[in-house]
């Protein structure tokens, strides 16, 4: 029996578990879609003595392969659309200049553009990660009333800056102004899936490091 005056102790609640980015964006399946063209590209070109157009073929084969598998799982066909017309795009690109390299040209650009646009987010205080994070999470815009989450944001977003985009201009970039298309197929695939996981992991890692302990997690944002 409880004796009068004594006060028992309120057992408290354990703090919920955070969270992996990685949980959230999830991704991996679409990065690895995305490195098989390219290494069709590579098998085709050196298979037939460096022919850019069966190259071009077999990318776009592959692409459509893989364009019909994600339908049937249930993907949107809007992205499998957008994937498809990026292998074409490539491979015309490839066909009217003649260089097999060039058919990487539109995957070094898009990364350059990436890096700039991720920085530019940084600087005007709507990181990228935020606001890639918050529309999964269906919180839109509230995340940056909350300075913790913000700061959080801003500081894991750098991560994607340097090392996935910066990272990709560099190797992307240096391989082909040498020419060298197997390489770049190597490149190509060892920068989607495995780099885009270490990138989520140590932005994880910067983001939950800088909020604060007693902070309520990401789907919980604290207005100022």
């Amino acid at each position: 029996m409880r004796q009068a005056g004594h006060v028992t102790d309120t057992p408290t609640e354990p703090a919920p578990a955070r969270e992996s980015l990685a949980s959230l964006l999830g991704g991996r399946k679409g990065a690895i879609d995305a490195s098989l063209p390219p290494v069709a590209f590579v098998a085709g070109w050196l298979a037939t003595g460096s022919s850019i157009g069966w190259g071009a073929l077999t990318a776009i084969v592959v692409s459509v392969a893989v364009g019909a598998f994600r339908l049937v799982r249930g993907d949107k066909a809007r992205a499998v659309v957008v994937s498809l017309a990026a292998v074409v795009a490539a491979a015309l690109i490839a066909l009217h200049t003649g260089r097999a390299e060039d058919f990487f040209l539109i995957q070094l650009l898009s990364n350059v553009a990436s890096a700039l646009l991720w920085a530019a987010s940084i600087v005007v205080r709507w990181p990228l990660l935020g606001v890639v994070v918050g529309f999964a999470l269906g919180q839109k815009t509230r995340w940056r009333k909350d300075p913790a989450l913000l700061k959080a944001y801003s500081r894991a977003s750098w991560i994607w800056v340097f090392l996935q985009y910066t990272l990709r201009v560099l190797v992307y970039g240096s391989l082909w102004w040498a020419g060298e298309v197997v390489a770049l197929g190597v490149a190509r695939t060892v920068l989607s899936w495995p780099l885009v996981a270490v990138t989520v992991a140590v932005s994880g890692w910067v983001l939950y490091r800088t909020l604060p302990e007693n902070h309520p997690g990401l789907r919980h944002p604290r207005p100022r």
